[in-house]
């Protein structure tokens, strides 16, 4: 680690009390420092009231865990029966974004993608037309750094902080809390508002100004995109020779290839459940925001294009709603069918 890009950020976190560690970059043109911010889930009077705007897989276990630490929240969804299983026991339902931006001090949306954001932010009822000077609005959704920066000199005129705060772990570490989160903003704000993302991941980096949490998850994207194509490549190989899939993990996980996607999606193409943690068509949506970022800046990007040209080919064959880890289907269909398992007594 480069001591002068990252220092331990100590946070207390509410996972029984115990102290998370997670690397704190720095990536800001100014004197780095180390943040030390502590949240004690029993100092009620430090608990604010947030207001939670989107409701699906991740939104809906992320809401939970800020409730499972004390916070009262307000919630909504423009799917009323997606607010139905939320509601009670501290959480109120929201009759629109203006109405839980008028009620809270803290607005977090976790929504598709940037034209949701802008019009759940910026549209009619939306969170700018509830808010007051000196609130925040948290967009944990995977959008265009562009479209953050647009939305963010928008809540700078009405007096609103705001923070791109895009998450990546999918919904098993969207039930733990322990997503990796990736902020774009000022420091102050991130100092506020830190303790919150803490109850939610185990992992919160601010990686510099706004647009820069967007930036560094459409880096995480490529870099899941690809590494799912290679490992479809690999098994779907292994498997045409005769080579059991679940063997070669096994033997390959401990080496240089071993990585967390790995460990992740193998088992699922191996079972062949393709039940969605993360859906093929908001990773091509994902890949989209990465081509035309890098586009913005003559930046190529082969492979990306090209993985997400496969995932484009999915969604038009149905298969958009699955995992991601059903890019393997892609590669397996392109190859001559298996011919079992052989070399085995």
């Amino acid at each position: 680690m480069n001591s002068s890009a990252c220092h331990p950020l100590m946070i207390r976190s509410s996972k029984g009390g115990k102290l998370a560690y997670a690397p704190f970059c720095r990536l800001l043109a100014q004197p780095e420092r180390i943040a030390t911010i502590r949240h004690d889930r029993n100092e009620k009077k430090k608990m604010a009231k947030i207001g939670f705007i989107g409701l699906g897989i991740m939104g809906k276990h992320m809401l939970r865990n800020l409730r499972k630490a004390g916070h009262e929240l307000v919630a909504y969804d423009i799917v009323a029966a997606s607010v139905d299983t939320v509601v009670g026991d501290g959480v109120e339902r929201g009759a629109s974004c203006k109405d839980v931006a008028a009620r809270t001090d803290v607005v977090i949306t976790m929504l598709p993608d940037g034209p949701e954001v802008e019009h759940a932010v910026l549209g009619a009822s939306g969170v700018l037309e509830g808010a007051h000077t000196g609130s925040t609005l948290v967009d944990m959704s995977s959008i265009s750094p562009i479209v953050s920066q647009q939305i963010a000199a928008a809540c700078t005129k009405k007096g609103v902080a705001f923070l791109d705060a895009p998450v990546s772990g999918g919904e098993p570490k969207a039930i733990d809390g322990t997503l990796a989160i990736m902020v774009g903003g000022d420091e102050a704000t991130f100092d506020k508002v830190a303790p919150l993302l803490m109850l939610m991941g185990s992992s919160v980096v601010l990686a510099g100004a706004v647009g820069a949490g967007n930036v560094t998850k459409l880096a995480n994207q490529i870099i899941v995109a690809c590494n799912i194509a290679a490992m479809s490549e690999a098994l779907v190989l292994a498997d045409r020779c005769g080579v059991d899939a679940e063997v070669v993990f096994n033997a390959i996980k401990g080496g240089l290839a071993g990585s967390t996607v790995l460990n992740a999606k193998a088992p699922m193409v191996i079972a062949r459940n393709f039940k969605p943690g993360f859906r093929i068509r908001l990773h091509q949506k994902d890949l989209r925001n990465a081509l035309l970022t890098a586009e913005s800046k003559k930046v190529a990007l082969p492979l990306t294009s090209l993985v997400q040209q496969m995932l484009m080919a999915l969604m038009n064959q149905g298969s958009g709603d699955l995992d991601h880890s059903a890019l393997y289907t892609f590669i397996e269909e392109m190859a001559p069918k298996s011919p079992g398992k052989r070399g085995q007594k």
